[in-house]
């Protein structure tokens, strides 16, 4: 014993130092991939989510993956081209109306106040005498008071072009690694498998397909949910007489999908019909805005709840609080984590030892 003890402390210093060596390389490894760590995960979010799809499209074209894959990626990218191409035709049909209006502006002189927010209680009164003073300035005195902060304007709008930028190249590198996932995809799973079988056995290996399962859910749901809210907004806005209603719906399909939701158009088209003195539309249009606003709060969660058949609250908390943890890739990882931890959590809860053999048959 006190040999086997002496050895082991001349073996601590060589164990401490392989230790170190492979926690040094983790960290290198971790520093050359961190650029791509948040591409890497949107993309296996995404190929989780579509796999099914993927296959599908594979077993029409004759079992071609190379096809499949490629279709994929072109619709990840027309999903963003699409309405960046719809914002700019937009602007190009309607830029010589803008310019007409513009012109016209001094010889109309200042628009008045819309009598509702005059009528405002409280600060209807304020917003009506500012907004006299500002229209009494002119367009000299407007633009004076305007240019000092015309400076911060213009290196906020350059910051946002980088961010911009950063941004299209983020998702450029997303589709490409989604390529690479949907090409490679099985021995991806088979690898993370081996992994989860060599770490937590059948556990684990179950906790994995219950996080495949998870992902999938919260992309339908999510995914569904912004396309009835999108859907039904743009009802409103084409019944109630609200220009580019078309363009408008694609952009609150693209809000719902980032979270945002499609309350930032709906409300401002309903300001819209205000202004106009439409007061009967713009109120049928908040009575509508108000009821597909909270279409968010009970379909999503019950979308997720049929797929990954886990307790609703534990789905909304997992929705929620990672979003406000992790961002919007927060809305797939919060249900993931919460929900591979509750199988696992029930599991070792349910877990009885194994009943002991009788004297006579231990062998």
């Amino acid at each position: 014993m006190k040999l086997d003890l002496e050895g082991g402390l001349r073996d601590l210093p060589r164990v401490a130092l392989a230790l170190a060596a492979i926690a040094a390389l983790l960290f290198a490894s971790y520093l050359v991939v961190r650029p791509f760590l948040a591409a890497a995960v949107w993309a296996a979010m995404i190929v989780v989510a579509t796999w099914p799809v993927m296959r599908g499209i594979e077993a029409r074209a004759g079992g071609r993956r190379w096809f499949a894959a490629t279709l994929m990626c072109g619709l990840l990218l027309l999903a963003v081209v699409l309405p960046v191409l719809l914002a700019v035709v937009t602007l190009a049909e309607f830029s010589d109306e803008a310019l007409a209006w513009a012109k016209r502006l001094p010889e109309a002189g200042w628009p008045a106040l819309p009598g509702f927010l005059e009528r405002l209680p409280v600060v209807g009164a304020r917003l009506a005498a500012g907004w006299q003073e500002v229209g009494a300035l002119g367009g000299s005195g407007i633009a004076a008071r305007l240019s000092p902060y015309l400076g911060d304007l213009f290196r906020w709008t350059a910051a946002e072009a980088g961010n911009l930028g950063l941004l299209v190249l983020h998702f450029l590198l997303t589709v490409a690694v989604a390529g690479i996932l949907y090409m490679r995809g099985e021995e991806g799973v088979e690898g993370l498998r081996r992994v989860a079988a060599r770490l937590g056995g059948e556990r684990a290996t179950a906790a994995l397909a219950l996080a495949g399962q998870a992902i999938r859910g919260v992309a339908l749901g999510v995914g569904l949910t912004a396309l009835a809210q999108s859907l039904l907004g743009g009802m409103g806005l084409l019944v109630c007489g609200v220009p580019l209603a078309g363009l408008l719906t694609v952009v609150m399909f693209l809000l719902a999908i980032a979270q945002v939701g499609a309350g930032v158009v709906l409300l401002g088209a309903t300001g819209w019909l205000y202004w106009h003195d439409q007061t009967l539309w713009g109120t049928v249009l908040l009575v509508w805005s108000v009821l597909v606003i909270n279409v968010d709060n009970f379909l999503r969660p019950w979308l997720i709840q049929r797929s990954v058949k886990l307790p609703l609250l534990l789905i909304f908390v997992g929705v929620v609080g990672g979003l406000l943890s992790f961002g919007i890739i927060g809305i797939f990882v919060g249900p993931v984590v919460l929900a591979v931890t509750y199988e696992l959590a029930l599991a070792w809860v349910a877990e009885q030892d194994a009943p002991e053999a009788p004297p006579g048959e231990s062998s």
